[in-house]
């Protein structure tokens, strides 16, 4: 087992990331002071892990909410069916919430624990790719709105994160290649060797070698956990690990959420900013196609769905937390390895993205 450190003074916490660390509750009895515990899952992982866990929790007053599966369901209504839950246990503001799922599950959980009495704990125990190496590190919270993807949410620390990667044997193809979006993000923006050994490995990483995801994991995890303790609450660097978010989130609001996987989409997205960057003058062809070449080994998708117009696009992007007074902002490539701050992009660049990149 690995462990890292999320440093963040008095709201640092470790990530555990390991195979079966769930099997003996340890690690989660060890964080858990609390004697109320609620379990937020979902119809999919409920039946696989949600005895596990409750099975670490013998002694303690628990329950759990168990919610449709899919990112339709990351939602107000949803976040209300966990008050409800926590309410009618008579849950008090220093009881434990645990969020046990992928990204949805995450991001919902962390929400409602940082709602519910003005705040309570919660712990995350990710098993999708996807939330291991992305969107369980690093606080972020939120509900979507039918207008825009995680515009309603939080900045709100969990006590750990519990990476069993064992959960990962249980996880579709599909999931697992929307995960790979998430890691390969990390090579693109600021770990060229990272980059360059995805390359060398992405079919173990489909195959689902234990030790080749281990290390994407970990090295994943690291990034994400070095660029979090720089800049908690995404005033400067942090708003790098949006490469490709602002393309992608308008492709999941603009074609109805779940049609495409967030990393499916983000995938797209990251191929629109490369494009966008060589029309900057800043990557050449190869290095285009070199991105396009792996994200395409990763069994993604590359190209943006054709029946989505560019003034609707350009409507989608313009709903985005990185826009600053009605100005779009987005990251971009300076090169493989490096990524651009949020900057103002030339209009008729960003259409000629829009109009021509992959619509052929």
């Amino acid at each position: 087992m690995k462990t890292l450190t999320v440093s963040l003074d008095e709201r640092s916490y470790p990530i555990y990331i390991g195979s079966r660390i769930l099997e003996s509750g340890e690690i989660l009895a060890r964080h858990l002071s609390s004697s109320q515990v609620m379990v937020v899952t979902n119809e999919t992982v409920a039946p696989l892990y949600l005895d596990k866990v409750k099975q670490c929790l013998q002694g303690k007053q628990s329950a759990a909410v168990i919610l449709p599966d899919g990112e339709s369901y990351k939602s107000m209504e949803s976040a209300m069916t966990i008050f409800d839950g926590l309410l009618a246990g008579k849950f008090s503001r220093d009881a434990c919430i645990v969020a046990l799922g992928g990204g949805v599950i995450g991001d919902l959980t962390g929400f409602a624990a940082a709602c519910y009495q003005r705040g309570v704990p919660f712990i995350q125990i990710p098993t999708t790719l996807l939330a291991q190496v992305d969107s369980s590190v690093g606080g972020k919270t939120a509900v979507n709105h039918p207008r825009g993807k995680n515009m309603i949410g939080a900045f709100y620390q969990p006590l750990c994160v519990l990476a069993d990667t064992s959960t990962l044997d249980t996880l579709a193809d599909r999931e697992l290649s929307a995960g790979l979006a998430e890691v390969i993000k990390y090579g693109l923006i600021r770990d060229f060797a990272f980059f360059v050994w995805l390359e060398a490995n992405i079919e173990a990483l489909l195959a689902r070698d234990a030790d080749s995801l281990a290390y994407a994991i970990e090295r994943s995890c690291l990034n994400k956990a070095e660029v979090v303790a720089e800049d908690e609450r995404e005033s400067g660097v942090r708003a790098t690990l949006n490469l490709g978010h602002t393309f992608g989130h308008a492709i999941e609001t603009g074609m109805g959420y779940g049609t495409y996987l967030h990393g499916e989409a983000v995938a797209i997205g990251m191929c629109q900013a490369a494009d966008l960057s060589r029309r900057l003058g800043w990557l050449d062809e190869d290095s285009v196609e070199r991105i396009v070449s792996l994200l395409r080994r990763a069994r993604l998708p590359v190209k943006p769905p054709v029946d989505l117009a560019v003034e609707r696009y350009l409507d989608l992007m313009a709903v985005d937390k990185k826009n600053v007074a009605g100005e779009l902002r987005l990251i971009l490539l300076e090169k493989i390895g490096q990524a651009s701050l949020p900057m103002e992009v030339d209009l008729e660049l960003l259409r000629a993205t829009l109009s021509e990149y992959g619509r052929v």
